[in-house]
């Protein structure tokens, strides 16, 4: 059985086929995550975080360049962005401990990323962590 770090890195993969232009790859999302042997929860687990950073693409998209020092966004690797992208999305849209996101994305980033990219994706998702919950705190307090 497939574990979420699993899932979790082929949603990264199916990231990084739309961002390269696969508009079309979620027609063919279930089947590739089959292939993969990720089934039942994980593979709604899977679907559920794909379908959610697409959804929300612009507003991540949005919320990372804001926690970028010196970067260009449509720069970045493609890979990359995919996992700032799922990390970003769990970060601001999941029940997932944001320690969690941060680590699965880092061993994401360790996997597929250049040789700076395990560093960059920590320090990017772990800013916006910190901003995002000051907002929450200060939301909850007025």
């Amino acid at each position: 059985m497939a574990t979420r770090t699993q899932a979790r890195e082929s949603v990264a993969g199916l990231l990084y086929a739309y961002d390269s232009g696969n508009v079309n790859i979620r027609n063919f999302a279930q089947s590739i995550l089959e292939e993969k042997k990720i089934k039942n929860k994980q593979q709604d687990f899977a679907l559920a975080l794909f379908d959610g950073v697409l959804a929300n693409i612009a507003e991540l998209d949005i919320l990372i360049k804001s926690h970028l020092k010196d970067w260009d966004f449509e720069r970045l690797g493609g890979m990359e962005r995919a996992i700032l992208r799922l990390g970003a999305y769990e970060i601001r849209f999941t029940p997932t401990d944001s320690p969690v996101v941060i680590n699965e994305a880092v061993e994401l980033g360790k996997m597929y990323g250049g040789d700076n990219a395990p560093k960059f994706i920590n320090g990017v998702l772990d800013s916006l962590c910190k901003i995002d919950k000051r907002d929450i705190h200060k939301k909850e307090s007025e």
